[in-house]
């Protein structure tokens, strides 16, 4: 494997590192602040974060059209809607559910974006499905309740997923045709505009509470996004897609290892299994595929005669 692979696998681990870690960083700044001022601040910073690249990256000539046009504005609005209404219902569930319940469950986007693929004429094969099932059972032994009721928070959690799963789905289609880097930063400054003016209309904060919850809010703006979105950038240029799909699912773990290792929280051996059945659908769902595709990929070459060279 080239040093370039080993280089991006270890910059993919850092980056589930963080993103897994941010949801005690979520969980924490609700002490302080309500979830959409945290979420207006986090991004704000985010944006600032990125601002120099943009400014940095000035595509010319061919590529002029990558730069800030109407349909790339557009776009990125919708994009920005999307990423707004998943970040904070993430951040609202974090009030009625634990850190390590959020990170598996956000986790099943994974699984949603083929499914949800399949109404814009994305093919998926058996592996997604078998994957869904084992996360579908494994989400019902986390999340329900001994009176066979899943907390609201994790019903919150599950819609923010679907969320996620529609936003990569756009993202797809938005970074193929316009600079990752500018789409990106028009998705923050939406996503933090929105959330700020939800916290005038619907929360009451002071300074002081801002102050308090300034790690969280320095640690999820400048770390999760800022340094978590140029991470991955960076990683997936020379990233082997099945090693990417395998690192990238290990935010989950981080964020229940963090959970347990900050904020004290334990798991029933039910909900442990629970987690492992969801990690391994996420895992099943992403890599099935890929060895398909591979296969098919080599298939040609395997079943040319001899002397064809």
């Amino acid at each position: 494997m080239k040093s370039s692979a080993y280089r991006s696998d270890a910059l993919m681990l850092l980056t589930a590192l963080i993103w897994g870690s941010t949801f005690v960083a979520q969980s924490v700044a609700m002490d302080h602040v309500g979830p959409f001022l945290y979420t207006g601040l986090r991004f704000t910073l985010g944006a600032l974060a990125i601002l120099p690249l943009v400014l940095l990256a000035s595509p010319q000539g061919k590529n002029a059209e990558r730069r800030f046009s109407k349909p790339m504005l557009l776009g990125s609005l919708v994009l920005g809607l999307m990423l707004t209404l998943g970040i904070n219902l993430q951040q609202i569930g974090l009030m009625f559910t634990t850190v390590t319940n959020a990170g598996f469950i956000t986790g099943l986007y994974v699984i949603l974006v083929p499914i949800f693929g399949l109404f814009i004429g994305m093919r998926t094969s058996l592996g997604t499905w078998g994957g869904a099932l084992l996360a579908l059972v494994g989400m019902l032994l986390l999340s329900v309740n001994a009176d066979y009721s899943v907390a609201p928070g994790d019903w919150l959690q599950l819609t923010g997923a679907a969320c996620w799963a529609v936003h990569v789905l756009l993202v797809g289609a938005l970074a193929s045709r316009y600079d990752p880097v500018r789409v990106a930063f028009c998705q923050f400054v939406v996503c933090a505009v929105i959330s700020l003016s939800m916290a005038l209309l619907f929360e009451t904060f002071s300074w002081d509470g801002i102050v308090l919850a300034g790690p969280a809010i320095l640690y999820g703006g400048l770390l999760a996004v800022g340094v978590g979105f140029t991470l991955q950038v960076v990683a997936q240029k020379n990233a082997i897609a099945s090693h990417a799909a395998v690192i990238l699912s290990l935010e989950a773990v981080f964020a229940a290892l963090a959970g347990w290792l900050f904020l004290e929280e334990s798991l029933s051996v039910r909900g442990f299994i629970g987690c492992c059945l969801m990690l391994a659908g996420m895992l099943i769902a992403q890599l099935v595929p890929i060895y398909l595709e591979r296969r098919r990929a080599l298939a040609p070459v395997q079943q040319e005669p001899a002397g064809h060279h």
